[in-house]
């Protein structure tokens, strides 16, 4: 028959197992994730005007952008600044 002080060591010892292979596992992705950042090239001269096009811009066109919103507050029936809580009805 097991000791009530057996069993305590024994669930101790698979905890510390289990978290040691997960801090391994964890070192492991890291390092791989390190290793493979490493490896990227910078990008070259010529590939730069690829990024520098309008088309790779995080907000578009800013003329579009101001028709966008002149027509989305024009169906709304509301004026203001974008985000702002409350619906068409002006009732904010």
């Amino acid at each position: 028959m097991k000791d009530a002080n057996e069993s305590t060591i024994s669930g101790m010892q698979l905890r510390m197992d289990c978290f040691r292979t997960a801090y391994t596992l964890g070192l492991m992705v890291l390092a791989s994730a390190c290793i493979g950042c490493a490896s990227l090239e910078p990008v070259k001269p010529w590939e730069k005007g690829n990024l520098a096009k309008p088309a790779m811009a995080f907000e578009g066109d800013r003329l579009e952008l101001g028709f966008a919103e002149h027509t989305y507050f024009s169906k709304e029936g509301s004026t203001g600044g974008n985000g702002v809580g409350g619906g068409g009805c002006g009732c904010n």
